[in-house]
């Protein structure tokens, strides 16, 4: 691509780890987005599991498989996405963000959960390098969505920036029985999302203020890679590639940035892979 386009971008809601091994509507989207966007130089992947006490992005030539969740059958920890690193886009990471500290990290993490299961429907071959950027929980929203619009840059650079996370993620409230539903409050609070993002998509860094708030997201770790979207997109307004909930409390909304609006219509209909049977699930009152 010229120097005069601008790479795509893109929120996926990446669920269940199942998804990665699954065919459903939501891994159908994500064929389809790796199929619509020009071959990127580099990924950079902001996932909720890079959730840490820093900021810092990973700069080894052989990033590891990293596969951070237990519970789950063998042939997932079985899978292996080896795409290559690309340190010399870490360092420009590091060069666009300043005055903000992002360290370079050569051999701690890889490529978690987040990045790999929806990777390997969208980039199978797994031959783009790719790195992650960590998520700083010491950092308020409105960091999160500055550091968003601090990276538009490497989008001119043939950079494709990812976001994996989930606007919807109360595990302490799964229902299996809701397998491809959501609760009342999900759904309030994914539809206000939805029209926040397609309007002016930096309001969402204010939707702590909303009554589903604290249900919708009770831990910040998988709202904070929206929010990195939402900052590239500034005042343009999202596009919904795919929607729907699972197991009651998390969604499976997704939002493309610079791309075919109609881009949703060769999505399919079916749901979500289902949670392994025995899964953890934590009691709540939420």
């Amino acid at each position: 691509m010229s120097e005069t386009e601008t790479m795509p971008a893109a929120f996926l809601g990446h669920g269940n780890p199942m998804n990665a091994l699954d065919d459903n509507r939501y891994t159908q989207a994500w064929r389809a987005f790796g199929r619509s966007v020009p071959r990127p130089r580099a990924i950079l992947m902001i996932s909720a599991h890079w959730y840490t006490n820093a900021t810092a992005v990973t700069a080894m030539p052989r990033p590891r498989t990293i596969h951070d969740f237990y519970g789950f059958p063998q042939e997932l920890f079985d899978v292996q996405y080896p795409a290559p690193g690309a340190p010399d886009v870490a360092e420009q990471v590091a060069d666009v963000v300043k005055p903000t500290w992002v360290g370079q990290d050569v051999d701690s993490w890889g490529i978690d959960h987040g990045a790999w299961s929806v990777l390997l429907h969208a980039f199978p071959d797994a031959s783009i390098p790719v790195i992650q950027l960590s998520l700083n929980a010491s950092k308020d929203f409105d960091h999160h969505l500055e550091l968003g619009r601090k990276l538009a840059p490497l989008r001119r650079q043939g950079v494709l920036i990812i976001g994996s996370g989930n606007i919807v993620h109360n595990l302490r409230t799964v229902d299996f029985a809701q397998s491809d539903s959501g609760y009342d409050w999900a759904r309030r609070f994914d539809d206000r999302a939805r029209e926040v993002l397609e309007a002016d998509p930096t309001g969402v860094a204010a939707l702590d203020g909303d009554p589903d708030f604290r249900r919708a997201v009770p831990t910040p770790d998988h709202y904070l890679p929206l929010l990195y979207i939402a900052g590239l997109a500034d005042a343009r307004p999202l596009d919904l590639l795919v929607d729907g909930h699972v197991a009651g409390s998390i969604s499976m909304s997704a939002y493309t940035l610079g791309l075919d609006r109609d881009l949703a219509s060769s999505v399919g209909d079916e749901p979500a892979a289902d949670l392994p049977e025995g899964f953890p699930v934590l009691d709540s009152n939420l």
